[in-house]
């Protein structure tokens, strides 16, 4: 049994963005209300005598968007200080980034995470929904940011939409030849815009190896992150690239995280809905802390029946959040 010690931490279901995969054009979301969300302290509660007792050290602050989150340089602070915290990471779109790389790293985040779909700002703007001004050049700007202040690895996500990005695999893959990034390639899935995903599909990851291999070549690396994404490089480039296959490959034996909610359910497997625990309901009405940790606990013991649900079929279900509001 894989040792689940990976806690995906979701600050806040707003975004700035409306990516395709995550937010259906035209649909209105009921976003969380602020007193509903885990206050910073909340937070911490969970973290200290919660989910480092039962063995989570590794954290990764999501969202929506988690520069939206008011204070959020202090709480990098806090949780970096834990001294059982081993790694810290959050993931962005990078808008707001700009200003606060130095403080976020300052803060004792030295991970990051950024979203980047497109290099051509006319699909990108297609892509996050976006008809106003345009945001890529700001989007990159917080990217360069980030590489100057010392992020390191500085990672960017890809989720690849047939005939949208997927002609850009090569020149995003490239970015990796002269500059220490990582590129992760991610499958299309379900979650968020069905509707989307009925009319596109997904394209494998060992399709999008082979358009690689057949420009540059490609070696499997030996770096493992902590994620489920399998590493791969162009010869002699400095960075590498990823591809996290959870259509095409059932990596669950693998898995090693859970997710917590803005709102305070903790969720163990991204694909399926059951076994959730409210922990903020339980926490806000005096539940004893020992009591949540037992939950948590035998939910760790039954995670791997839970992430192999649905290895089979794909997933098929219906759900009740987005992935902006499951946090990703």
């Amino acid at each position: 049994m894989n040792t689940v010690d990976y806690l995906r931490i979701s600050l806040i279901d707003r975004c700035n963005f409306r990516c395709q995969y995550c937010m259906p054009e035209g649909t209105e979301l009921d976003y969380i209300l602020r007193q509903e969300l885990l206050t910073n302290e909340e937070l911490l509660i969970l973290l200290r005598e919660v989910f480092i007792p039962v063995g989570f050290s590794k954290f990764r602050l999501t969202g929506g968007e988690p520069l939206l989150r008011q204070g959020v340089v202090d709480l990098v602070r806090e949780i970096a200080l834990l001294p059982q915290t081993q790694d810290l990471a959050m993931t962005t779109n990078g808008f707001l980034l700009a200003p606060i790389a130095q403080e976020l790293y300052d803060a004792g985040l030295r991970r990051i995470n950024i979203s980047l779909d497109s290099l051509e700002p006319e699909t990108f703007e297609k892509i996050i929904g976006n008809r106003g001004k345009s945001r890529w050049q700001q989007t990159w700007e917080g990217i360069q940011a980030a590489h100057r202040v010392g992020f390191d690895p500085l990672k960017l996500n890809v989720v690849v939409i047939p005939g949208i990005n997927d002609q850009e695999v090569l020149d995003l893959a490239a970015l990796t030849i002269e500059r220490h990034w990582h590129v992760r390639f991610i499958e299309f899935m379900p979650i968020g815009n069905g509707q989307l995903f009925g009319e596109r599909a997904w394209i494998p990851s060992e399709e999008l190896r082979q358009r690689i291999r057949k420009r540059w070549g490609l070696l499997e690396s030996t770096v493992r992150g902590n994620g489920p994404a399998d590493i791969f490089q162009i010869p002699g480039a400095r960075g590498t690239l990823g591809f996290i296959s959870q259509m095409s490959e059932c990596f669950c034996d693998r898995c090693n995280r859970m997710r917590l909610s803005a709102d305070g359910w903790l969720r163990p497997c991204l694909l399926n809905e059951s076994g959730q625990i409210n922990l903020k309901t339980a926490l806000r009405s005096g539940v004893n802390l020992s009591e949540l940790r037992e939950e948590v606990r035998q939910l760790l013991l039954i995670k791997p029946e839970i992430n192999f649900k649905l290895r089979d079929s794909g997933t098929t279900d219906t759900y009740t959040r987005t992935m902006s509001q499951i946090g990703g």
